[in-house]
């Protein structure tokens, strides 16, 4: 049964209507009348509209289920995904971003240290982490992370979602940008394998700092890119209405950074988005992730580094 609370984006409407009329006819039905064949039908009708409609997404559509508010976040990823995880806050330096949340906890029996961006989930929720955009601190705990990690040969998992780098003057009197470098080399320096799965969206710095791993894995309708679209359209054309047009252009969808060898994996996504079937959208990651981390498993540390380094030294000499 379709969840009354759902959101459906702007061109979900023919899939939202059909369902309307579901929810009509199962109201109907629970009142005596004979309509099952009929509810049967038109559940096949929607849910075969619905995957058509996703096998011929555009870049903006992906744009948009990306940054779907049901979309499943950092948070629901590890309380699935990881048992025993102790969050760990502070950079040692300023203050706890809770933009960005690390801490240790166990995959499937083995430790691990995780590290991510929350954008949250509720009015309340998306204030408190800042709607996944980190400040310098929240990188630097990030790196204060990974290099304990480091030291007691613990994996790294980093899963991503975020809009950017949080743009405040705040952020950038704390150097943002000195921030996200230090990351971004922390990430290369590992002697541990690291893997990073883009969620939803990967923009910008924010993103790479922590992305930076022996495999990079993204969700079928997640976006990874230097800028957003938004941005872009605001640069080039000096109007942020057109961001639908830079989306279309930029090559930013999962299959897009696939070709170009910018990622090593593509984990399919329900029919209708991962937020349709968040719990199975979960599950088959944390497959991905386990085969990911397996496959690095028997690496000394010199050679994961090494994989690493080759892996982004060969990024677009090798289109798919």
């Amino acid at each position: 049964m379709p969840d009354p609370m759902r959101s459906y984006l702007d061109f979900e409407k023919p899939v939202a209507e059909l369902e309307s009329k579901i929810d009509e006819l199962r109201a109907l039905a629970a009142s005596g009348s004979d309509i099952g064949d009929e509810v049967a039908r038109i559940e096949d009708k929607a849910q075969q509209a619905l995957t058509e409609l996703y096998a011929n997404l555009t870049p903006w559509q992906k744009t948009l289920v990306a940054r779907h508010p049901q979309r499943p976040h950092f948070t629901d990823f590890v309380g699935a995904l990881i048992t025993e995880f102790t969050p760990m806050a502070g950079d040692r330096k300023f203050a706890d971003d809770e933009a960005l949340i690390g801490g240790f906890g166990r995959f499937r029996g083995e430790s691990i240290c995780v590290v991510g961006q929350e954008k949250g989930a509720t009015t309340e929720s998306r204030i408190k982490h800042n709607f996944g955009m980190a400040r310098p601190e929240g990188y630097r705990k990030a790196v204060r992370l990974m290099e304990m990690a480091d030291r007691f040969g613990i994996p790294v998992l980093s899963i991503v979602d975020s809009a950017g780098a949080y743009p405040g003057i705040g952020a950038e009197e704390r150097g943002q940008a000195e921030a996200i470098a230090r990351s971004t080399d922390a990430c290369l320096s590992l002697g541990v394998p690291n893997v990073a799965i883009v969620t939803g969206e990967g923009m910008s710095g924010g993103a790479i700092a922590i992305t930076t791993a022996n495999r990079v894995l993204m969700l079928e309708h997640a976006i990874y890119s230097v800028i957003s679209p938004e941005a872009a359209s605001s640069i080039l054309w000096r109007d942020g209405t057109k961001a639908q047009e830079a989306a279309n252009s930029m090559k930013i969808t999962a299959q897009d950074m696939l070709r170009f060898g910018v990622i090593d994996q593509i984990i399919k996504e329900p029919a209708g988005g991962a937020h349709r079937d968040a719990a199975a959208m979960i599950a088959t990651t944390g497959d991905a992730i386990a085969q990911a981390f397996n496959d690095l498993r028997n690496l000394d540390p010199d050679a994961v580094r090494k994989q690493r380094r080759q892996k982004f030294l060969d990024i677009g000499r090798k289109l798919g």
